[in-house]
């Protein structure tokens, strides 16, 4: 039988192969239940030492654990496809941190696991912290975390020529009618600007309850996506650049308000105190809880490669 890591706060567990060469679906297909019970109580399980291959057998893995894999609608980051529903992790610059968050926790639903496949290890760096939602929600000040249940937060986007992810990429269409229907469903705001341009706003809950185990997490891109998070340098620039309800991605208390930077600097900390490490080894496979954990990126050297893949549609939020 494999190994699981006996600490049961561990971030991620850690489950290993009993020999070298263990097919990972194969193995997977007698083990899912057991996994997915490690996986509601670390947040996040890492598949150490099995035989993986190629994206293929990845995606394999993914179906035996949670079904066929989704595809990736109402993008915020640059991403390529590999193969099927297999991407790239995002296609970000090696130098550049990407912060904690869950991903699309700003859409109406979102996957529930996300999988990650370690193709090529970074030299150095190139992790994907993690940090468990409970605590981090456990971590924030009682006011704060009260007043962002109470009011929730609002995203606002503006897709905007030659800054970030163009809408056509976004929305995987050039059809702006079908834009239009996509983000009616979605419970977004669609405001059309100019000849190019396009801002979206959408208004969610800040706090959730695990669909299975009924706990409270801290769950949305608030941070994320706030401005402040950017690097200083870069966040000066764009507040330079653009007036305040034009900037690229920015994020609100969910009647518009203003949330103080202090306020989201308080945040940060608090992902940051709860973010857990582990380096990459080629062939591991790291199954995430979407709702129970955050992930990011550290800055790395090297021809780092990891694919994704997501899976298990959370119902309309």
């Amino acid at each position: 039988m494999p190994t699981v890591s006996p600490d049961e706060s561990a971030l991620p567990g850690v489950l290993t192969a009993p020999t070298g060469g263990v097919p990972a679906a194969s193995h997977l297909a007698g083990a899912r239940d057991s996994v997915r019970r490690q996986l509601r109580t670390h947040g996040a399980v890492l598949l150490r030492g099995f035989d993986i291959g190629d994206v293929s057998e990845f995606e394999r893995v993914v179906r035996a654990v949670s079904g066929a894999p989704l595809s990736y609608a109402e993008r915020s980051s640059p991403r390529s496809t590999i193969e099927g529903r297999v991407y790239t992790s995002t296609d970000y610059p090696p130098t550049e941190e990407i912060f904690l968050h869950n991903e699309n926790s700003y859409q109406a639903t979102w996957p529930l696991t996300l999988f990650f496949y370690c193709i090529t290890p970074p030299d150095t760096l190139g992790a994907t912290p993690l940090a468990d939602t409970r605590r981090i929600l456990h971590s924030i000040d009682p006011a704060v975390l009260e007043e962002f249940t109470r009011r929730g937060w609002t995203v606002v986007r503006n897709f905007t020529e030659g800054f970030g992810v163009p809408w056509q990429q976004a929305f995987n269409t050039t059809d702006r009618a079908e834009v239009e229907r996509y983000c009616a469903r979605s419970g977004v705001q669609v405001q059309w600007i100019g000849r190019t341009g396009l801002r979206t706003t959408a208004r969610r809950r800040a706090v959730h309850q695990h669909p299975v185990t009924g706990e409270t997490v801290w769950f949305n891109h608030l941070t994320f996506f706030h401005v402040t998070t950017l690097p200083e340098e870069d966040c000066e620039g764009l507040r330079e650049m653009f007036d305040e309800a034009d900037l690229p991605t920015n994020t609100y208390y969910g009647d518009g308000g203003a949330v103080p930077d202090d306020i989201v600097a308080h945040l940060r900390d608090c992902y940051r105190a709860a973010q857990r490490r582990f380096d990459w080894q080629r062939n591991d496979v790291l199954i995430v809880d979407n709702m129970l954990s955050a992930h990011g990126r550290e800055p790395f050297t090297g021809s780092r490669k990891i694919a994704v893949a997501m899976a298990e549609p959370s119902p309309v939020s």
